[in-house]
Protein backbone atom coordinates (compact mmCIF):
# COMPACT_ATOMS: atom_id res chain seq x y z
CA UNK A 1 0.00 0.00 0.00
CA UNK A 2 1.11 3.54 -0.66
CA UNK A 3 0.95 4.94 2.87
CA UNK A 4 1.72 8.56 3.74
CA UNK A 5 5.32 9.59 3.98
CA UNK A 6 6.25 10.20 7.60
CA UNK A 7 7.12 13.87 7.97
CA UNK A 8 8.19 16.10 10.81
CA UNK A 9 5.38 17.91 12.63
CA UNK A 10 5.46 21.70 12.33
CA UNK A 11 3.28 24.09 14.31
CA UNK A 12 1.80 27.16 12.61
CA UNK A 13 -0.08 29.05 15.27
CA UNK A 14 -2.51 26.54 16.73
CA UNK A 15 -2.37 24.38 13.58
CA UNK A 16 -0.14 21.31 13.43
CA UNK A 17 1.08 20.26 9.97
CA UNK A 18 2.84 17.01 9.10
CA UNK A 19 3.43 14.05 11.35
CA UNK A 20 0.22 12.12 11.98
CA UNK A 21 -2.01 15.15 11.39
CA UNK A 22 -4.60 15.25 8.60
CA UNK A 23 -3.71 16.76 5.23
CA UNK A 24 -4.37 20.45 5.76
CA UNK A 25 -6.23 22.65 3.28
CA UNK A 26 -5.32 26.25 2.62
CA UNK A 27 -5.99 29.10 0.20
CA UNK A 28 -4.74 32.60 -0.62
CA UNK A 29 -6.73 35.79 -0.19
CA UNK A 30 -7.04 38.16 -3.14
CA UNK A 31 -7.89 41.32 -1.21
CA UNK A 32 -5.53 44.25 -0.84
CA UNK A 33 -4.20 44.12 2.73
CA UNK A 34 -4.50 47.90 2.82
CA UNK A 35 -8.25 47.31 2.95
CA UNK A 36 -8.48 45.84 6.44
CA UNK A 37 -12.26 45.48 6.46
CA UNK A 38 -12.43 43.62 3.13
CA UNK A 39 -9.52 41.39 4.10
CA UNK A 40 -11.12 40.41 7.41
CA UNK A 41 -14.44 39.74 5.67
CA UNK A 42 -12.80 37.46 3.12
CA UNK A 43 -10.90 35.62 5.84
CA UNK A 44 -14.22 34.83 7.50
CA UNK A 45 -15.68 33.54 4.22
CA UNK A 46 -12.63 31.35 3.62
CA UNK A 47 -12.80 30.00 7.16
CA UNK A 48 -16.48 29.18 6.72
CA UNK A 49 -15.64 27.37 3.47
CA UNK A 50 -13.14 25.22 5.36
CA UNK A 51 -9.68 26.71 4.99
CA UNK A 52 -7.22 25.91 7.78
CA UNK A 53 -4.56 28.43 6.75
CA UNK A 54 -4.82 31.73 4.83
CA UNK A 55 -2.06 33.49 2.89
CA UNK A 56 -1.90 37.16 1.88
CA UNK A 57 0.38 38.86 -0.61
CA UNK A 58 2.68 41.27 1.22
CA UNK A 59 4.30 43.66 -1.23
CA UNK A 60 5.87 46.08 1.24
CA UNK A 61 6.28 47.07 4.86
CA UNK A 62 2.88 48.79 4.98
CA UNK A 63 1.13 45.65 3.74
CA UNK A 64 3.02 43.54 6.29
CA UNK A 65 1.98 45.86 9.11
CA UNK A 66 -1.62 45.77 7.89
CA UNK A 67 -1.49 42.00 7.93
CA UNK A 68 -0.84 42.30 11.64
CA UNK A 69 -3.94 44.50 11.94
CA UNK A 70 -6.00 41.92 10.04
CA UNK A 71 -4.80 39.27 12.46
CA UNK A 72 -5.68 41.45 15.45
CA UNK A 73 -9.18 42.09 14.07
CA UNK A 74 -9.76 38.37 13.61
CA UNK A 75 -8.42 37.51 17.06
CA UNK A 76 -10.70 40.16 18.59
CA UNK A 77 -13.62 38.12 17.23
CA UNK A 78 -12.19 34.87 18.58
CA UNK A 79 -10.94 33.66 15.17
CA UNK A 80 -7.54 31.94 15.44
CA UNK A 81 -7.05 31.17 11.74
CA UNK A 82 -3.26 31.15 11.10
CA UNK A 83 -2.12 33.78 8.60
CA UNK A 84 0.78 33.60 6.14
CA UNK A 85 2.69 36.50 4.59
CA UNK A 86 3.69 35.89 0.97
CA UNK A 87 7.02 37.63 0.31
CA UNK A 88 8.80 38.28 -2.98
CA UNK A 89 11.98 40.29 -3.59
CA UNK A 90 12.15 42.08 -0.23
CA UNK A 91 13.70 40.21 2.69
CA UNK A 92 13.15 43.25 4.94
CA UNK A 93 9.38 42.85 4.52
CA UNK A 94 9.72 39.22 5.59
CA UNK A 95 11.39 40.40 8.79
CA UNK A 96 8.46 42.70 9.60
CA UNK A 97 5.86 40.04 8.78
CA UNK A 98 7.67 37.38 10.84
CA UNK A 99 6.91 39.37 13.99
CA UNK A 100 3.20 39.68 13.22
CA UNK A 101 1.86 36.45 11.71
CA UNK A 102 2.30 32.72 12.19
CA UNK A 103 4.11 31.89 8.97
CA UNK A 104 6.15 33.58 6.24
CA UNK A 105 6.59 32.26 2.71
CA UNK A 106 9.86 33.19 0.98
CA UNK A 107 10.80 32.50 -2.63
CA UNK A 108 14.42 31.36 -3.09
CA UNK A 109 14.28 32.59 -6.69
CA UNK A 110 14.09 36.25 -5.69
CA UNK A 111 15.24 36.36 -2.07
CA UNK A 112 18.40 38.15 -3.18
CA UNK A 113 19.20 39.74 -6.54
CA UNK A 114 21.49 37.59 -8.67
CA UNK A 115 23.43 38.37 -11.81
CA UNK A 116 22.49 37.03 -15.23
CA UNK A 117 24.78 34.61 -17.05
CA UNK A 118 27.24 31.95 -15.99
CA UNK A 119 28.62 31.75 -12.45
CA UNK A 120 32.14 30.91 -11.38
CA UNK A 121 32.48 28.84 -8.23
CA UNK A 122 33.53 31.97 -6.35
CA UNK A 123 30.48 33.90 -7.59
CA UNK A 124 28.24 30.95 -6.68
CA UNK A 125 29.60 30.79 -3.15
CA UNK A 126 29.49 34.57 -2.75
CA UNK A 127 25.77 34.61 -3.56
CA UNK A 128 25.14 31.81 -1.07
CA UNK A 129 26.99 33.88 1.53
CA UNK A 130 24.74 36.89 0.79
CA UNK A 131 21.62 34.72 1.07
CA UNK A 132 22.75 33.38 4.43
CA UNK A 133 23.40 36.91 5.69
CA UNK A 134 19.89 37.95 4.60
CA UNK A 135 18.40 34.85 6.22
CA UNK A 136 20.21 35.34 9.53
CA UNK A 137 18.03 38.20 10.82
CA UNK A 138 14.80 36.68 9.50
CA UNK A 139 15.50 33.31 11.09
CA UNK A 140 16.44 34.91 14.40
CA UNK A 141 13.13 36.74 14.47
CA UNK A 142 11.24 33.58 13.54
CA UNK A 143 12.94 31.67 16.35
CA UNK A 144 12.00 34.35 18.87
CA UNK A 145 8.38 34.56 17.72
CA UNK A 146 7.80 30.88 16.94
CA UNK A 147 7.07 31.78 13.31
CA UNK A 148 7.19 29.04 10.67
CA UNK A 149 8.74 29.54 7.24
CA UNK A 150 7.65 28.04 3.94
CA UNK A 151 10.44 27.73 1.42
CA UNK A 152 8.35 28.13 -1.73
CA UNK A 153 10.15 27.47 -5.02
CA UNK A 154 8.32 28.19 -8.28
CA UNK A 155 9.09 26.90 -11.77
CA UNK A 156 8.77 30.35 -13.33
CA UNK A 157 10.97 32.21 -10.85
CA UNK A 158 14.11 30.19 -10.28
CA UNK A 159 17.13 32.37 -9.54
CA UNK A 160 19.54 33.20 -12.39
CA UNK A 161 22.22 31.31 -10.47
CA UNK A 162 20.20 28.07 -10.32
CA UNK A 163 19.10 28.55 -13.93
CA UNK A 164 22.72 28.92 -15.06
CA UNK A 165 23.64 25.46 -13.79
CA UNK A 166 20.41 23.43 -13.87
CA UNK A 167 18.08 25.22 -16.24
CA UNK A 168 14.33 25.52 -15.71
CA UNK A 169 14.05 21.87 -14.70
CA UNK A 170 12.64 19.69 -11.91
CA UNK A 171 16.22 19.18 -10.74
CA UNK A 172 16.68 22.95 -10.55
CA UNK A 173 13.52 23.30 -8.47
CA UNK A 174 14.47 20.55 -6.04
CA UNK A 175 18.08 21.76 -5.77
CA UNK A 176 17.00 25.33 -5.03
CA UNK A 177 14.78 24.10 -2.21
CA UNK A 178 17.46 21.83 -0.73
CA UNK A 179 19.93 24.69 -0.80
CA UNK A 180 17.65 26.87 1.34
CA UNK A 181 16.91 24.00 3.72
CA UNK A 182 20.61 23.63 4.37
CA UNK A 183 21.12 27.39 4.77
CA UNK A 184 18.33 27.47 7.37
CA UNK A 185 19.76 24.46 9.18
CA UNK A 186 23.18 26.14 9.32
CA UNK A 187 21.44 28.87 11.32
CA UNK A 188 19.82 26.27 13.58
CA UNK A 189 16.33 26.84 12.13
CA UNK A 190 14.17 23.82 11.31
CA UNK A 191 10.59 25.13 11.62
CA UNK A 192 10.15 24.67 7.87
CA UNK A 193 7.50 23.67 5.36
CA UNK A 194 8.49 23.16 1.73
CA UNK A 195 6.89 23.57 -1.67
CA UNK A 196 8.07 23.26 -5.26
CA UNK A 197 5.39 24.25 -7.75
CA UNK A 198 4.82 24.52 -11.48
CA UNK A 199 1.85 24.95 -13.79
CA UNK A 200 3.14 21.97 -15.79
CA UNK A 201 1.95 18.89 -13.87
CA UNK A 202 4.89 16.74 -14.93
CA UNK A 203 7.45 19.32 -13.82
CA UNK A 204 5.63 19.79 -10.52
CA UNK A 205 5.35 16.07 -9.76
CA UNK A 206 8.90 15.16 -10.79
CA UNK A 207 10.35 18.11 -8.85
CA UNK A 208 8.55 17.10 -5.64
CA UNK A 209 9.61 13.47 -6.04
CA UNK A 210 13.22 14.57 -6.58
CA UNK A 211 13.05 16.75 -3.49
CA UNK A 212 11.76 13.85 -1.41
CA UNK A 213 14.56 11.61 -2.72
CA UNK A 214 17.15 14.27 -1.89
CA UNK A 215 15.73 14.73 1.61
CA UNK A 216 15.58 10.98 2.21
CA UNK A 217 19.23 10.66 1.19
CA UNK A 218 20.17 13.22 3.86
CA UNK A 219 17.79 12.05 6.57
CA UNK A 220 15.43 15.05 6.33
CA UNK A 221 11.66 14.80 6.55
CA UNK A 222 10.15 18.28 6.43
CA UNK A 223 6.42 18.51 5.63
CA UNK A 224 5.43 19.36 2.07
CA UNK A 225 2.85 21.79 0.73
CA UNK A 226 1.48 20.77 -2.69
CA UNK A 227 -0.04 22.80 -5.48
CA UNK A 228 -0.17 23.20 -9.25
CA UNK A 229 0.50 26.91 -9.57
CA UNK A 230 -1.56 28.92 -12.07
CA UNK A 231 -3.76 25.87 -12.72
CA UNK A 232 -6.44 28.05 -14.33
CA UNK A 233 -10.19 27.91 -13.85
CA UNK A 234 -13.22 25.82 -14.71
CA UNK A 235 -12.60 22.24 -15.83
CA UNK A 236 -8.89 22.54 -16.63
CA UNK A 237 -8.09 24.13 -13.26
CA UNK A 238 -9.81 21.33 -11.38
CA UNK A 239 -8.46 18.49 -13.50
CA UNK A 240 -4.91 19.83 -13.63
CA UNK A 241 -4.91 20.21 -9.84
CA UNK A 242 -6.37 16.73 -9.37
CA UNK A 243 -3.63 15.22 -11.54
CA UNK A 244 -0.71 17.13 -10.01
CA UNK A 245 -1.72 17.10 -6.36
CA UNK A 246 -3.59 13.80 -6.55
CA UNK A 247 -0.65 11.90 -8.04
CA UNK A 248 1.63 13.00 -5.21
CA UNK A 249 -0.96 12.33 -2.53
CA UNK A 250 -1.32 8.91 -4.12
CA UNK A 251 2.45 8.49 -3.71
CA UNK A 252 1.96 9.22 -0.01
CA UNK A 253 3.58 12.64 -0.38
CA UNK A 254 2.00 15.83 0.93
CA UNK A 255 0.91 17.33 4.24
CA UNK A 256 -1.00 20.43 3.14
CA UNK A 257 -2.44 21.49 -0.23
CA UNK A 258 -3.78 24.47 -2.09
CA UNK A 259 -5.81 24.24 -5.29
CA UNK A 260 -4.94 27.43 -7.24
CA UNK A 261 -7.92 28.53 -9.32
CA UNK A 262 -8.54 31.78 -11.18
CA UNK A 263 -11.67 32.15 -9.10
CA UNK A 264 -12.57 33.45 -5.64
CA UNK A 265 -10.43 31.90 -2.88
CA UNK A 266 -13.57 30.45 -1.34
CA UNK A 267 -14.09 28.36 -4.51
CA UNK A 268 -10.73 26.64 -4.11
CA UNK A 269 -11.46 25.09 -0.75
CA UNK A 270 -14.30 22.66 -1.63
CA UNK A 271 -12.23 21.40 -4.58
CA UNK A 272 -9.28 20.71 -2.32
CA UNK A 273 -11.52 19.00 0.23
CA UNK A 274 -13.06 16.72 -2.41
CA UNK A 275 -9.59 15.77 -3.66
CA UNK A 276 -8.22 14.95 -0.20
CA UNK A 277 -11.35 13.03 0.76
CA UNK A 278 -11.19 10.95 -2.42
CA UNK A 279 -7.53 10.05 -1.93
CA UNK A 280 -8.09 9.16 1.72
CA UNK A 281 -11.12 7.02 0.84
CA UNK A 282 -8.99 5.03 -1.61
CA UNK A 283 -5.85 4.71 0.49
CA UNK A 284 -6.90 1.52 2.29
CA UNK A 285 -8.40 -0.06 -0.83
CA UNK A 286 -6.43 -2.57 -2.87
CA UNK A 287 -7.23 -0.70 -6.08
CA UNK A 288 -5.07 2.17 -4.79
CA UNK A 289 -1.92 0.22 -5.60
CA UNK A 290 0.10 1.56 -8.54
CA UNK A 291 2.59 -1.07 -9.69
CA UNK A 292 5.88 0.82 -9.82
CA UNK A 293 9.00 -0.05 -7.88
CA UNK A 294 10.25 3.53 -7.63
CA UNK A 295 8.83 6.96 -8.35
CA UNK A 296 9.77 8.39 -11.74
CA UNK A 297 11.42 11.78 -11.90
CA UNK A 298 11.24 12.21 -15.67
CA UNK A 299 8.79 11.08 -18.32
CA UNK A 300 9.11 7.82 -20.20
CA UNK A 301 6.40 5.72 -21.74
CA UNK A 302 6.18 1.98 -21.29
CA UNK A 303 7.47 0.37 -24.52
CA UNK A 304 4.75 -1.36 -26.52
CA UNK A 305 4.21 -2.69 -30.02
CA UNK A 306 1.71 -0.37 -31.76
CA UNK A 307 -1.66 -1.79 -32.73
CA UNK A 308 -3.35 0.54 -35.21
CA UNK A 309 -2.89 3.94 -33.50
CA UNK A 310 -2.66 2.46 -29.98
CA UNK A 311 0.65 2.12 -28.18
CA UNK A 312 4.14 2.62 -29.54
CA UNK A 313 4.84 6.30 -30.09
CA UNK A 314 1.19 7.18 -30.67
CA UNK A 315 -0.58 9.64 -28.36
CA UNK A 316 -2.70 8.11 -25.61
CA UNK A 317 -6.13 7.30 -27.07
CA UNK A 318 -9.62 7.99 -25.74
CA UNK A 319 -12.37 5.37 -25.73
CA UNK A 320 -16.03 6.32 -25.19
CA UNK A 321 -19.04 4.17 -24.46
CA UNK A 322 -20.85 5.36 -27.59
CA UNK A 323 -20.29 7.37 -30.76
CA UNK A 324 -20.20 11.11 -30.08
CA UNK A 325 -20.46 14.05 -32.44
CA UNK A 326 -18.23 16.55 -30.67
CA UNK A 327 -15.28 18.74 -31.60
CA UNK A 328 -13.04 16.31 -29.69
CA UNK A 329 -14.07 12.92 -30.99
CA UNK A 330 -13.04 9.77 -29.14
CA UNK A 331 -10.70 7.46 -31.01
CA UNK A 332 -12.79 4.37 -30.35
CA UNK A 333 -16.21 3.39 -29.10
CA UNK A 334 -16.87 0.36 -26.91
CA UNK A 335 -17.89 -1.72 -29.94
CA UNK A 336 -14.87 -0.64 -31.99
CA UNK A 337 -12.34 -1.39 -29.28
CA UNK A 338 -13.94 -4.80 -28.71
CA UNK A 339 -12.61 -5.93 -32.11
CA UNK A 340 -9.03 -5.29 -30.93
CA UNK A 341 -9.21 -7.06 -27.59
CA UNK A 342 -6.99 -9.92 -28.76
CA UNK A 343 -4.15 -7.48 -29.44
CA UNK A 344 -4.84 -4.74 -26.91
CA UNK A 345 -5.30 -5.36 -23.18
CA UNK A 346 -8.47 -3.73 -21.88
CA UNK A 347 -8.43 -3.75 -18.09
CA UNK A 348 -10.51 -2.25 -15.30
CA UNK A 349 -8.49 -3.00 -12.17
CA UNK A 350 -4.99 -1.97 -11.17
CA UNK A 351 -4.19 -5.54 -10.16
CA UNK A 352 -4.57 -6.51 -13.82
CA UNK A 353 -1.90 -4.00 -14.83
CA UNK A 354 1.03 -5.52 -12.96
CA UNK A 355 1.51 -8.66 -15.11
CA UNK A 356 1.18 -6.58 -18.29
CA UNK A 357 4.12 -4.31 -17.46
CA UNK A 358 6.59 -6.97 -18.55
CA UNK A 359 4.90 -7.37 -21.96
CA UNK A 360 4.83 -5.14 -25.05
CA UNK A 361 1.06 -5.26 -25.30
CA UNK A 362 -0.74 -1.87 -25.35
CA UNK A 363 -3.05 -1.26 -22.39
CA UNK A 364 -6.31 0.63 -22.23
CA UNK A 365 -7.64 1.27 -18.74
CA UNK A 366 -11.39 1.49 -18.22
CA UNK A 367 -12.58 3.25 -15.09
CA UNK A 368 -16.30 3.44 -14.34
CA UNK A 369 -17.74 5.95 -11.91
CA UNK A 370 -21.30 6.59 -10.75
CA UNK A 371 -21.21 10.31 -10.01
CA UNK A 372 -23.88 12.95 -10.57
CA UNK A 373 -21.78 16.04 -9.81
CA UNK A 374 -19.54 17.26 -12.66
CA UNK A 375 -16.85 18.78 -10.42
CA UNK A 376 -16.59 15.60 -8.35
CA UNK A 377 -16.19 13.51 -11.50
CA UNK A 378 -13.48 15.84 -12.81
CA UNK A 379 -11.54 15.59 -9.54
CA UNK A 380 -11.85 11.84 -9.04
CA UNK A 381 -11.15 10.94 -12.66
CA UNK A 382 -8.13 13.26 -12.77
CA UNK A 383 -6.75 11.88 -9.52
CA UNK A 384 -7.30 8.28 -10.64
CA UNK A 385 -5.79 8.46 -14.13
CA UNK A 386 -3.07 10.97 -13.18
CA UNK A 387 -0.51 8.52 -11.72
CA UNK A 388 -1.02 6.06 -14.60
CA UNK A 389 -0.39 8.74 -17.21
CA UNK A 390 2.38 10.65 -15.43
CA UNK A 391 4.30 7.39 -15.03
CA UNK A 392 3.66 6.38 -18.67
CA UNK A 393 1.98 3.09 -17.79
CA UNK A 394 -1.03 3.02 -20.14
CA UNK A 395 -1.83 3.71 -23.79
CA UNK A 396 -5.49 4.63 -23.60
CA UNK A 397 -8.15 5.77 -21.15
CA UNK A 398 -11.77 4.73 -21.14
CA UNK A 399 -13.75 6.94 -18.78
CA UNK A 400 -17.28 5.78 -18.14
CA UNK A 401 -19.83 7.31 -15.81
CA UNK A 402 -23.19 5.86 -14.84
CA UNK A 403 -25.29 9.00 -14.53
CA UNK A 404 -28.30 10.54 -16.21
CA UNK A 405 -27.18 14.02 -15.16
CA UNK A 406 -23.67 14.21 -16.64
CA UNK A 407 -23.77 13.77 -20.42
CA UNK A 408 -21.55 11.48 -22.47
CA UNK A 409 -20.13 14.58 -24.15
CA UNK A 410 -19.09 16.03 -20.79
CA UNK A 411 -17.44 12.74 -19.83
CA UNK A 412 -15.57 12.78 -23.14
CA UNK A 413 -14.39 16.35 -22.50
CA UNK A 414 -13.03 15.28 -19.12
CA UNK A 415 -11.08 12.43 -20.73
CA UNK A 416 -9.42 14.75 -23.23
CA UNK A 417 -8.69 17.34 -20.53
CA UNK A 418 -7.02 14.65 -18.42
CA UNK A 419 -4.70 13.81 -21.31
CA UNK A 420 -3.95 17.49 -21.95
CA UNK A 421 -3.32 18.30 -18.30
CA UNK A 422 -0.96 15.34 -17.96
CA UNK A 423 0.84 16.47 -21.16
CA UNK A 424 0.07 13.17 -22.88
CA UNK A 425 -1.96 14.63 -25.75
CA UNK A 426 -2.55 18.25 -26.74
CA UNK A 427 -5.92 18.67 -28.43
CA UNK A 428 -6.92 22.28 -27.66
CA UNK A 429 -5.58 25.63 -26.51
CA UNK A 430 -3.86 25.42 -23.14
CA UNK A 431 -4.34 28.17 -20.59
CA UNK A 432 -2.25 29.14 -17.60
CA UNK A 433 -3.79 31.71 -15.30
CA UNK A 434 -2.90 32.83 -11.81
CA UNK A 435 -5.42 32.61 -8.97
CA UNK A 436 -5.17 36.38 -8.37
CA UNK A 437 -4.02 38.06 -5.17
CA UNK A 438 -3.73 41.53 -3.71
CA UNK A 439 -1.40 42.53 -6.56
CA UNK A 440 -3.94 41.80 -9.31
CA UNK A 441 -4.97 44.91 -11.24
CA UNK A 442 -8.10 43.66 -13.03
CA UNK A 443 -11.05 41.31 -12.64
CA UNK A 444 -9.06 38.16 -13.29
CA UNK A 445 -11.88 35.56 -13.53
CA UNK A 446 -13.72 37.81 -16.00
CA UNK A 447 -10.62 38.42 -18.10
CA UNK A 448 -9.71 34.73 -18.16
CA UNK A 449 -13.17 33.92 -19.54
CA UNK A 450 -12.85 36.64 -22.18
CA UNK A 451 -9.40 35.48 -23.29
CA UNK A 452 -10.63 31.87 -23.50
CA UNK A 453 -13.62 32.83 -25.61
CA UNK A 454 -11.44 34.81 -28.01
CA UNK A 455 -8.59 32.30 -28.38
CA UNK A 456 -10.05 28.82 -27.92
CA UNK A 457 -9.57 27.98 -31.62
CA UNK A 458 -5.76 28.08 -31.44
CA UNK A 459 -5.16 24.38 -30.83
CA UNK A 460 -1.81 23.62 -29.26
CA UNK A 461 -0.99 27.18 -28.22
CA UNK A 462 -0.21 27.94 -24.58
CA UNK A 463 -1.65 31.25 -23.41
CA UNK A 464 -1.02 32.74 -19.97
CA UNK A 465 -3.26 35.28 -18.21
CA UNK A 466 -1.45 36.73 -15.22
CA UNK A 467 -2.68 39.33 -12.78
CA UNK A 468 0.43 41.44 -12.20
CA UNK A 469 3.80 42.42 -13.56
CA UNK A 470 5.62 41.38 -10.37
CA UNK A 471 5.62 37.63 -10.97
CA UNK A 472 3.59 37.27 -14.16
CA UNK A 473 6.42 37.25 -16.73
CA UNK A 474 8.36 34.65 -14.78
CA UNK A 475 5.48 32.51 -13.62
CA UNK A 476 3.99 32.16 -17.11
CA UNK A 477 6.90 29.74 -17.60
CA UNK A 478 6.61 28.06 -21.01
CA UNK A 479 3.56 29.87 -22.43
CA UNK A 480 3.65 30.98 -26.07
CA UNK A 481 1.81 34.23 -25.34
CA UNK A 482 1.12 36.16 -22.17
CA UNK A 483 -1.53 38.67 -21.11
CA UNK A 484 -0.11 40.39 -18.04
CA UNK A 485 -1.61 43.06 -15.79
CA UNK A 486 0.68 46.10 -15.90
CA UNK A 487 -1.30 48.51 -13.71
CA UNK A 488 -4.83 49.76 -13.22
CA UNK A 489 -6.57 49.36 -16.59
CA UNK A 490 -3.32 48.52 -18.37
CA UNK A 491 -2.07 45.27 -19.89
CA UNK A 492 1.26 44.19 -21.36
CA UNK A 493 1.48 41.41 -23.94
CA UNK A 494 4.29 38.90 -24.19
CA UNK A 495 5.53 36.57 -26.89
CA UNK A 496 7.36 33.90 -24.99
CA UNK A 497 9.17 35.82 -22.26
CA UNK A 498 9.62 38.95 -24.36
CA UNK A 499 7.35 41.92 -23.73
CA UNK A 500 6.21 43.11 -27.16
CA UNK A 501 3.41 45.55 -26.24
CA UNK A 502 3.43 47.60 -23.04
CA UNK A 503 0.65 49.32 -21.10
CA UNK A 504 -2.18 48.71 -23.56
CA UNK A 505 -5.61 49.95 -22.40
CA UNK A 506 -7.48 46.93 -21.05
CA UNK A 507 -10.39 47.40 -23.45
CA UNK A 508 -8.00 46.97 -26.41
CA UNK A 509 -5.86 44.17 -25.01
CA UNK A 510 -7.72 41.10 -26.29
CA UNK A 511 -7.87 42.39 -29.86
CA UNK A 512 -4.15 43.21 -29.66
CA UNK A 513 -3.48 39.70 -28.35
CA UNK A 514 -5.34 38.20 -31.31
CA UNK A 515 -3.38 40.42 -33.69
CA UNK A 516 -0.12 39.26 -32.08
CA UNK A 517 -1.05 35.58 -32.32
CA UNK A 518 -2.21 35.84 -35.94
CA UNK A 519 0.84 37.86 -36.93
CA UNK A 520 3.13 35.25 -35.38
CA UNK A 521 1.31 32.43 -37.16
CA UNK A 522 1.52 34.23 -40.51
CA UNK A 523 5.25 34.90 -40.11
CA UNK A 524 6.13 31.25 -39.58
Amino acid sequence: MNTRRKSKEIQVGDLRIGGNNPIRIQTMANTDTNDIEASVAQAKRCLQAGTELLRYTTQGTKEAENLGKIKDALRAEGINLPLVADIHFNANVAEVAAQLVEKVRINPGNFVTGKQGDYTDDEWNDELRRIREKLHTLLSLCKDKGTAIRIGVNHGSLSPRIMSRYGNTPLGLATSCMEFIELCEQEGFTNLILSVKASNTRVMIYAVRLLVQMMDAKGKNYPLHLGVTEAGSDDEGRIKSAIGIGTLLHDGIGDTIRVSLSEAPEAEIPVARKLVDYIESQRSHSSFLIPHSSLKTDYSRRKTAPINNIGGDNPVVVVADTQLHTSLKPDYTANEIETLKQSVAIIDTLEDLTPLLATDKPVIFKKTFAINDLETLQIQAGAFFGPLLIDGLIDGIWLSNQSNIISAEQVNDIAFEILQSSRCRISKTEYTSCPSCGRTKFDLPKVVRQVKEATQGFVGLKIAVMGCIVNGPGEMADADFGYIGAGMGKVSLYKGKECVMKNIPEEEAINKLLELINSSKNNK
